[in-house]
C-alpha cells in the first residue's frame, strides 16, 4: 500500500483542523486554562494555555502517525491486504479523534470549568467504529487487541476480533445513548465500565481460545 499525496490529503487535512482552530482562538484564550476534568465534569486541575497544544498532537495527530507507520512495520505486509478497508478505518479514527480534540478546545475556548457529558458519548463512538473494523483487521502490533495470544496466532487474532468487535460497537453504541440522557458523572462511570468489558473480555477469550487451539493441535 503505497503512501501518496494524493491518498493521504483528506487524513492530513483532518488531522489540521483542531491545530488551525486552536491558532485561531488562541489570543482569546486566557493564560490559564483548564487542562484536567475530574469524573464529575469539573475542572480539577489548570496550567498555561501552551499546554494546550498537546491535545491535537496526542489524539489526532498521533493517532495518524501509528496508521501510517504501522503497515511499513507490520511484518508479511499484514494490513496492506486490508486494502480500502485500512483506509476508511484510518480515515473513521483520525476524523474522531480530530472532532474530539476540536471539543475539547471549544470547551476550553467558552471558558466554563464544566466538561459537558456529550465528551463521553464522542469516546463511545470511537470504540463503536473501531468495533465495526476489528472483523477485517489484520495481525499486527500496532492496532488491535494485542496480546501474547493473539499476536501468536492468526485463527487466535480473528476469532478475538470477531468476537471483541460485537462487544465494542454495542459498548460504544450503551455509552453514546447514556451520554445523551444522563448527567456527566453518570455516563463518564458507564463509560469506564465499558471500557473495562470491552477490554478485559476479549484478553480472556484470547488466552481462552489459544489453549483450546494447542490443544487441538497437539
Amino acid at each position: 500500500m503505497k503512501i501518496t499525496i494524493k491518498r493521504e490529503i483528506w487524513n492530513v487535512l483532518i488531522v489540521a483542523l483542531p491545530f488551525i482552530y486552536l491558532m485561531m482562538i488562541w489570543e482569546n484564550l486566557p493564560q490559564v486554562v483548564p487542562m484536567h476534568w475530574n469524573i464529575d465534569g469539573k475542572a480539577d486541575r489548570f496550567g498555561n494555555k501552551a499546554g494546550l497544544w498537546m491535545i491535537p498532537l496526542a489524539l489526532p495527530f498521533l493517532t495518524y502517525v501509528i496508521f501510517l507507520v504501522a503497515p511499513v512495520f507490520t511484518g508479511k505486509g499484514q494490513l496492506n491486504k486490508m486494502g480500502l478497508k485500512y483506509d476508511r478505518l484510518k480515515f473513521s479514527i483520525v476524523l474522531m479523534t480530530s472532532v474530539l480534540a476540536s471539543y475539547i478546545l471549544f470547551v476550553v475556548k467558552e471558558q466554563t470549568i464544566y466538561l459537558p457529558s456529550i465528551l463521553p458519548g464522542l469516546v463511545g463512538l470511537l470504540f463503536a467504529v473501531f468495533g465495526n473494523y476489528f472483523p477485517v483487521l489484520k495481525r499486527n502490533l500496532y492496532i488491535g487487541i494485542k496480546t501474547p495470544w493473539t499476536l501468536k496466532s492468526d485463527i487466535v487474532w480473528e476469532k478475538t476480533h470477531r468476537m471483541a468487535g460485537k462487544y465494542w460497537f454495542i459498548g460504544g453504541i450503551v455509552v453514546v445513548i447514556c451520554s445523551l440522557f444522563f448527567e456527566h458523572a453518570v455516563a463518564i462511570k458507564i463509560l469506564l465500565v465499558v471500557a473495562a468489558v470491552i477490554t478485559v473480555i476479549p484478553v480472556v477469550y484470547s488466552y481462552t481460545c489459544y489453549k483450546r487451539i494447542s490443544k487441538e493441535i497437539v
